[in-house]
């Protein structure tokens, strides 16, 4: 099974929270109190194929964005210019494409089958 891991700090370190689902998508990062607070993230595919976790500088799934695919362990998401700007994600066990995400921004809908957290 998929397994995300979030951190509150660099280097895998302070608050942390994990998922272990095929999909999970966070509408508002404010509902597990972790809005602006994503440093660095571990994902995992487990049994799946595939896996994508999008990042979104805004709630419901807008702003810019940053694509994370296959196991990841990203220490520092400064390198990537998204420290704590984490306002909603989209996790799920399989490759979503840059249309799939075009769609999620402009329906500002989570893929189907999944868990959505909202706030």
């Amino acid at each position: 099974m998929p397994r995300l891991t979030l951190f509150a700090d660099r280097n895998f370190d302070d608050r942390r929270i994990q998922f272990r689902r095929r999909g999970v998508a966070i509408r508002n990062m404010n509902a597990i109190r972790f809005n602006n607070d994503l440093s660095s993230f571990r994902s995992r595919r487990g049994d799946s194929a595939n896996v994508t976790l999008v990042l979104f500088s805004q709630t419901s799934y807008q702003g810019t964005f940053r694509v994370f695919r296959g196991d990841r362990d990203i220490a520092n998401l400064g390198n990537f210019d998204f420290n704590n700007r984490t306002s909603s994600l989209i996790f799920i066990g399989r490759n979503l494409t840059d249309a799939e995400i075009r769609d999620i921004q402009s329906s500002r809908r989570a893929p189907r089958n999944i868990v959505e957290i909202r706030e």
